[in-house]
């Protein structure tokens, strides 16, 4: 079990049983259920093909990947088995010119997949803790980070086997981890230290920015797709925040509408200031906070 899990209530250690991935939709009636599958094991991230929109990839308690296709009526299409544990993180490459997926395990490994292949094309390792994100560089093709409960944040490249670069994010597990959007070289770190932190690539010794306020570790953390400056944070202190790292008083809005611990996050890149989020009371929003709702 994950260092953190130890410090959190016990209801949260009872959290596998069988997964659903359900897909939702918003129009005029509200939050509409779409289509939804069902998997015999926790279903712990999710992300969309970049060439299909009917295609999702998700990632299980079973050390498995699956792939679903909203236009069929059963699945998976496919099921990758290659994690010796938990497969915690799953997303698919941005750039343009390939279709790759990176997912990550907690057998401490990250590993690369050509959903067009019935394998993986490469197994990343040097992690020595659980690996809890994995992201694409939405600049640079071929280009992933992870972090890890190791309390680093590493820079990996698919041409090469070794990491590219170590930074030792946090003295404490880190949860998640975002590239912006608008910098190739600034990531943003969140960790069970309830701090935020941005980190230059061409300089890792010092944060070049820590964000504190959150007063339970950070479950996941995402730049805007809209605000070169923004990006908010969800946390198991059932807060969603917002902040805007270039200001003195960084911290932009405080959202507390969940009673469980808030773990999921993400936002619009179609609707400017739209975000969604979820938590583990079973109920997902969709709204847009009043600090993205005007020109920042």
């Amino acid at each position: 079990m994950p260092e953190h899990w130890g410090r959190l209530p016990f209801r949260l250690r009872l959290f596998r049983c069988c997964g659903t991935l359900a897909v939702l939709e918003q129009n005029e009636a509200g939050i509409v259920l779409l289509r939804s599958f069902d998997w015999n094991d926790g279903l712990f991230d999710v992300t969309w093909s970049e060439n299909n929109e009917n295609v999702l990839i998700t990632c299980s308690g079973d050390g498995s990947l699956q792939i679903w296709d909203m236009a069929k009526t059963k699945g998976p299409l496919q099921v990758y088995k290659e994690h010796t544990l938990e497969a915690y993180s799953v997303d698919w490459s941005q750039t343009r010119g390939e279709q790759l997926v990176v997912s990550g395990s907690w057998d401490q490994t990250a590993k690369l997949w050509d959903p067009a292949v019935g394998k993986s094309l490469c197994t990343f390792k040097g992690h020595e803790g659980v690996i809890y994100s994995t992201i694409w560089s939405p600049h640079i093709p071929g280009c992933f980070a992870s972090a890890s409960g190791d309390q680093t944040l590493r820079i990996w490249d698919v041409k090469t086997p070794g990491v590219k670069l170590v930074i030792p994010a946090h003295q404490a597990e880190v949860l998640s981890c975002d590239w912006c959007k608008y910098d190739e070289n600034l990531l943003v770190t969140g960790a069970v230290d309830c701090s935020l932190k941005g980190w230059d690539l061409r300089n890792i010794r010092q944060p070049v920015f820590v964000l504190l306020g959150h007063t339970y570790a950070i479950r996941r953390v995402k730049f805007s797709p809209f605000h070169a400056t923004i990006l908010a944070s969800c946390s198991y202190d059932f807060t969603v925040r917002f902040w805007d790292f270039s200001k003195p008083n960084p911290l932009l809005e405080t959202v507390e509408h969940h009673t469980e611990f808030t773990c999921g996050l993400d936002l619009s890149l179609h609707k400017r200031g739209q975000v969604v989020d979820c938590a583990w009371d079973e109920l997902v929003k969709i709204y847009t906070p009043s600090c993205l709702a005007v020109p920042v």
